[in-house]
């Protein structure tokens, strides 16, 4: 296997691994490793097209099972806007950037799901119905926080440590 193989080959591996943890039922609502998959993917697949076709085709495989909603395409368009983060910070991987780029992809979820959400529902749409939707998404910010940390550390740490390991990873 070249370099380059062992890369993709780790790089899909991870992110199918976290995706996995969409089936199981966690003790919070929104932690999900969803914007980390986009964000690490885009961080560090060279070829851009591999860098959303691969964690797009685990959210979507994923969600074949899960279920899907009205919001998908809001939520899919956000993932999609994460992995736009992702690429900005290919050539700067460090632990501060890495932390903003987390944060920047969990408002960019929040914003659009929301929206999305308000978008999709019965019912008036002004100003006024948006800005509750996004007031009674709050209490629910705190866990994509919680869960877009958690993965992004378990991704960008772990390949961290796999680079140091395993040189192929570092130059493929």
């Amino acid at each position: 296997m070249t370099d380059k193989q062992t890369r993709i080959f780790v790089l899909t591996g991870m992110i199918l691994a976290v995706a996995l943890v969409r089936f199981i039922s966690l003790p919070f609502p929104n932690v999900a490793p969803i914007g980390a998959m986009a964000l690490f993917g885009a961080t560090y697949f060279r070829n851009k097209a591999l860098a959303f076709v691969v964690p797009l085709g685990a959210l979507l495989l994923t969600d074949v099972f899960i279920g899907f909603h009205g919001v998908m395409p809001f939520v899919y368009g956000a993932f999609i806007a994460i992995g736009g983060i992702g690429l900005l910070l290919r050539n700067n991987v460090k632990t501060g950037n890495v932390a903003l780029a987390g944060l920047a992809s969990a408002i960019v979820f929040f914003l659009v799901s929301n929206f999305g959400v308000w978008a999709t529902m019965p019912g008036p749409k002004n100003f006024a119905t948006l800005m509750l939707t996004y007031e009674l998404g709050l209490p629910f910010f705190r866990y994509t926080l919680l869960g877009d940390f958690i993965f992004i550390s378990v991704l960008f740490g772990g390949f961290a440590l796999l680079q140091q390991r395993v040189p192929a990873l570092q130059r493929g």
